[in-house]
């Protein structure tokens, strides 16, 4: 209620301020709806706010990859997968589903930093040449894709800024306008461990698809050396087993005498 006084001014009565100043602050959005203006921000939510952009920093989440890595060793060495190569697979598992469970296995023990021949071989022992080739490239693709987008997303930002050297600058290049041509290189080639093939692919800006596709076929022959080893390991002097096994021998061979050449040309410059 509004009071007239002598002059002619209205004056707001003490009754009708108290209800104005008990009104809260409304802004109206687009539909009409008021809702209540935000207030003064609180030391909670800035923490919040604090903590959050800390988390969300390359070199927070750097630390979180080599924790996630490090929980993955640690947990490796706990259970000792290897141990299925000399029980056997669990009996409640079998076909299909013994496959998958198996490919899922592989692909999470690559990202333990877990040898891949060793894996390779189980796969041949457990379930056969064919159906273990299958099963061991189906976990090499899944681990690769999973280390490489562990490395995208949680490396790269924080890594990148580290690559000043020449070769680090040639190889980041290399990786980044070669991308399919690289991975498949270094994938045949038997001396590129295959965790930091995808790391420095992850940290590079290679795409996803040469990367999977460039993995996918580049570990058919080495896989299969190593399958068709497991499943006739039983038979060590039966044909299938020798050539398996110097299927294996000579691409080693010729990798070390390229990384000896290498070397050496290296230290002559």
């Amino acid at each position: 209620m509004l009071d007239a006084n002598r002059s002619g001014t209205a004056a707001a009565s003490p009754r009708a301020a108290g209800t104005e100043l008990a009104v809260p602050l409304t802004t109206s959005t687009a539909a009409g709806v008021p809702v209540a203006a935000s207030g003064p921000v609180l030391p909670g939510s800035r923490l919040t706010a604090r903590c959050a952009r800390v988390l969300r920093s390359p070199h927070a989440r750097l630390s979180l990859l080599f924790a996630l890595l490090a929980g993955g060793v640690a947990t490796v060495l706990l259970f000792e997968p290897q141990r299925l190569l000399t029980h056997g697979w669990p009996p409640q598992l079998g076909g299909v589903a013994a496959a998958l469970v198996f490919s899922a296995a592989y692909g999470l023990c690559t990202v333990a930093f877990v040898p891949r021949p060793l894996l390779n071989l189980a796969a041949g022992a457990l379930f056969g040449s064919q159906l273990g080739l299958a099963t061991a490239l189906a976990g090499t693709v899944f681990g690769a894709g999973v280390a490489f987008g562990l490395g995208r997303v949680l490396g790269q930002d924080a890594l990148r800024p580290l690559l000043r050297g020449r070769w680090l600058k040639a190889a980041d290049g290399q990786l980044s306008r070669h991308g399919f041509r690289s991975m498949l290189v270094a994938r045949l080639f038997p001396g590129v461990p295959f965790w930091a093939a995808n790391y420095c692919a992850a940290v590079s800006r290679m795409r996803w698809l040469p990367f999977l596709l460039a993995t996918a076929l580049g570990s058919v022959p080495n896989t299969a050396a190593y399958a068709v080893a497991g499943a006739r390991a039983s038979s060590p002097t039966s044909p299938a087993f020798l050539i398996a096994m110097g299927c294996i021998a000579l691409p080693a061979l010729a990798g070390s005498v390229v990384a000896w050449r290498k070397r050496h040309q290296l230290r002559g410059r």
